[in-house]
Parts: C-alpha cells; sequence; structure tokens
C-alpha cells in the first residue's frame, strides 16, 4: 500500500484473507461458536476483543478547519457498520482492519473525510459497496441533522413485539426501547389514572364497539405518560423505539395543532410484495402505498374487520361518542382529534410534533397466523397470575378480545402503516426485511427534511 496525502491508497494485491490475520491480533470470528454457524448479528460483545491496535490513539478532525476532534474507536465503528446491514462479525473485523491501516502508515491524526475514503475502500474490498456505503453516509446524515425517530412497534399478545423491537434497536445501534406494558402498570400504581389492574382484553365487553373504546381509552392515558420521553425525543433529537399492546397509531401519527397526520414516509413499489409462495420470506410482508387521499381522521380507528365475518364495520362514531362520555383522566381528545396533554393537563408538557425538524414517525403491526397465535395464547393465558380463577369460557372470550384488538389495529393498513407477518420458520428472513425498510423509511425523512430546510432560505 502506498499514501495519498493522509489517504492511504490500499493496493488491489492485498491479501484477501487479511481478516484472518487480523483474528490473530486479537479479533474474534463470531460467525462460529464450537465450530457451528452463529447469527450475524449476536450480543455486541466485541468490545472485549481487544487488540494491540486498541492502546493506540487515533484522532479524527471534523469541520473544514479541524477544530474539534474525537477518538476513533473501533468498537462504535462497527456498531455503525451494522446498521448498513453488515453483518456483525464482519464489521469488526472491517473497523479493525482500518484501525491496523491506519497505525501502520503513522496516520494518528486524520480528517473525517479522509477516514471514510478509507473506510469505504475497505468495504468495497469485501463485497460491500455502493448500497451500504450510501447507508452510511444516509446515518451519518440522520445523525448530524438530529431528526426525531419514532418507531411504534404494535400488535397484541404473543406477536414477538418485545422480540422484534430489541433485535431492530441492536440492528439500528437505538438506545431507547420503551415497554406500554411498564408505563401502564407505573400509571396504575403510582397515579390516579383510571387504569384497571385486570387487562382490557380479560374483561367482558357488551360489543365490540365498547372493547375498542375502552382500549382507546387506555391507548391515550399510556400515551400521556409517555409525553415526557416523547417531547424530549423530539427536542433533542432523539431516536425512540416503543412497543406494546397500548399503542394505538392513530394517535401518535395526529398533528395536534393542524389535527391532520404526522407525515410517514412513502413507500415505494418495490415494497409491495405479491407472492404465491407459502414459505417465501417476502410474503410475510404486507404492505401498500400511501394513498394520496386521506378518509376522515379519528383518534380510535377508521374502518375495522370483524375476524369472523371479514365485513368493514365503521366504528368512528360510536367509540368517539363513548370517549366524551369516558374522559375521566384530563383532556384525552374530542371526536376531531384535539391536542392530548398530560395527566396534570398542562399544555406546556404535551408532544407538539411540529417542534423542531419534521418528526419521522414509523409505525409497525405485527400479526400472526391465526392457529399459531391462539396456540400461543392459550399457554400464554394459562401462565397468568389471574388465570386460576377464570373459567375455559373467560379464557375463550379473553383471546376473541384480543383477536378484536389486533383486527383493529390492522385495519389501519388501508392508511399506509405496514402491516408484518411473524412466523418462527421465517422470523430472521422477516427481522433482515424490516431493518431494510426502517432504513429506507428513514432516508425518505432526511430527504424530505432536507428538502424543507432548502425551501425555507428561498422563501425568506
Amino acid at each position: 500500500m502506498t499514501r495519498k496525502g493522509k489517504e492511504v491508497v490500499i493496493s488491489t494485491s492485498l491479501n484477501h484473507n487479511s481478516a484472518e490475520d487480523v483474528e490473530e491480533e486479537g479479533g474474534f470470528d463470531h460467525s462460529k461458536i464450537n465450530g457451528r454457524p452463529f447469527s450475524p448479528f449476536p450480543s455486541f460483545s466485541s468490545r472485549n476483543a481487544s487488540s494491540k491496535y486498541d492502546f493506540v490513539k487515533v484522532k479524527v478532525w471534523l469541520g473544514e478547519n479541524a477544530d474539534h476532534c474525537y477518538v476513533l474507536s473501533r468498537f462504535l465503528l462497527s456498531r455503525m457498520l451494522t446498521v448498513t446491514k453488515i453483518p456483525n462479525h464482519v464489521a469488526i473485523k472491517i473497523a479493525l482492519e482500518l484501525k491496523k491501516l491506519l497505525i501502520d502508515n503513522s496516520l494518528l491524526d486524520v480528517s473525517q473525510s479522509d477516514l471514510e475514503a478509507n473506510l469505504f475502500k475497505l468495504m468495497e474490498r469485501r463485497g460491500y459497496g455502493e448500497e451500504y456505503i450510501n447507508h452510511y453516509k444516509m446515518m451519518t446524515r440522520f445523525h448530524y441533522q438530529r431528526v426525531p425517530l419514532v418507531i411504534l412497534v404494535c400488535g397484541t399478545a404473543c406477536v414477538g413485539k418485545s422480540t422484534i423491537a430489541t433485535q431492530l434497536a441492536q440492528r439500528l445501534n437505538l438506545p431507547n426501547v420503551l415497554q406500554t406494558d411498564m408505563v401502564y402498570e407505573l400509571l396504575r400504581t403510582s397515579t390516579d389514572a383510571p387504569l384497571a389492574s385486570t387487562p382490557v382484553w380479560a374483561r367482558e365487553f357488551s360489543s365490540s364497539e365498547e372493547l375498542i373504546t375502552e382500549f382507546c381509552r387506555e391507548c391515550r392515558i399510556v400515551r400521556k405518560g409517555l409525553a415526557g420521553d416523547l417531547k424530549k425525543a423530539m427536542k433533542d433529537g432523539k431516536p425512540i423505539i416503543i412497543e406494546g399492546i397500548h399503542l394505538d397509531p392513530s394517535i401518535y401519527l395526529m398533528d395536534e395543532e393542524n389535527k391532520l397526520p404526522a407525515k410517514m414516509p412513502e413507500k415505494s413499489e418495490t415494497n409491495t410484495v405479491s407472492v404465491s409462495l407459502d414459505d417465501d420470506p417476502a410474503r410475510q410482508l404486507e404492505n401498500n402505498s400511501v394513498s394520496e387521499k386521506n378518509t376522515e381522521n379519528s383518534n380510535c380507528t377508521t374502518g375495522y374487520l370483524t375476524s369472523e365475518e371479514g365485513k368493514s364495520v365503521n366504528l368512528v362514531n360510536k367509540v368517539v361518542d363513548s370517549q366524551e362520555s369516558i374522559d375521566k383522566a384530563g383532556s384525552i381528545s374530542d371526536s376531531k382529534g384535539e391536542t392530548i396533554k398530560d395527566l396534570e393537563g398542562d399544555r406546556k408538557t404535551s408532544v407538539s410534533l411540529k417542534s423542531g425538524p419534521e418528526p419521522i414517525i414509523i409505525p409497525i403491526v405485527l400479526k400472526m397466523a391465526e392457529f399459531d397465535h391462539k396456540a400461543l395464547l392459550e399457554e400464554w393465558i394459562s401462565t397468568r397470575s389471574f388465570s386460576d380463577k377464570c373459567p375455559a369460557e373467560d379464557k375463550d372470550r379473553s383471546i376473541t378480545n384480543l383477536k378484536i384488538i389486533q383486527d383493529y389495529l390492522i385495519s389501519f393498513k388501508s392508511q399506509g402503516l405496514t402491516v408484518a407477518n411473524i412466523s418462527a420458520t421465517t422470523f430472521p428472513q422477516t427481522l433482515d426485511w424490516l431493518h431494510g425498510y426502517l432504513l429506507q423509511s428513514i432516508e425518505q425523512g432526511i430527504s424530505s427534511v432536507s428538502s424543507e430546510n432548502g425551501r425555507q432560505p428561498a422563501q425568506n
């Protein structure tokens, strides 16, 4: 290799098996454990895989005048590379190769541009070319612009919400994952919020409309419990993943000031999958383009399919009318979708989605095949603390209620939400697709932010 300024020109004759040599310097082959294949996205224990190169500091200078610098961390760099969908064990090797390259060529002070130039060459040499490089540049812009990101993982019990949220947080290097179940219990036990100890799906209701009305009411209370975290995310531009059953997508997609849906990333035609093979992982995802003609929005629902008859039932009027009579926890939302306030009713703590850059809100609804889901629910309900007091018919009612809530959540598919079918046989492929879908949505979101910023100076 030769040096050109502070950029190292990597010769094409460089041994392609240098990764193994890198491992001998203290790295670790995460592709196998005890001779057995391992997931390309394991828990990130690579921080403990030290190398002699970790004892040498490389300063990376930022800005045109090189006013600020940071110390290169191959651990953090490898985490950034996994965001681009590069497998973790390969990302670790690339990060160590880069630091080895810089230190061996006495480049202990390097600019950010030179660092990235050498990094991209190492990525290309390993077969991770333009697509992955573009993902890296895009995520760098995303963090630099501090665009608020809210990922909603919705669904009923036993569909894999926590697993999906945790895996996506790990892949995208997002540290903040909130669970609505914990917020619900905290509000129920520590405040005077009107929340019952028995879950909404385990109670008896006279109709589906009454069930959905109560579900929406509880979702609003939980939403107010999340107000502080969401406000901080919007103000500081920090990404956050929220998962749990108490997630009504319509609440988070409503713009508080204009009473209009918040802008969601548009879906490209390539995301709409139509496959006849049941075992094809692409079939796991049901996507629809966002319609430009929005129907009337409500904080509860637009239309929803019953599980047995498959007929479209419009619950808007009934649910909204009922909400006005059961609003006991401050200013919940009226039929026109007014602003949601915090538990004390102070408007200052309400989260305005219009403050700062336009937030990127990505709701995902998870579902499972009815037979598999019912089997999991029966096992899960039998382990609940209150199950001994519930006869068999009550368990059947709980499963029916959960199905009604699931159908309500899936009804938002008509408004452009992504519905992902979860299956144990194709879970890795589904997770990989969701990873790519989120990258695409983030890219569309920051592109719209950049275009808006470009229009503002022209208007001024």
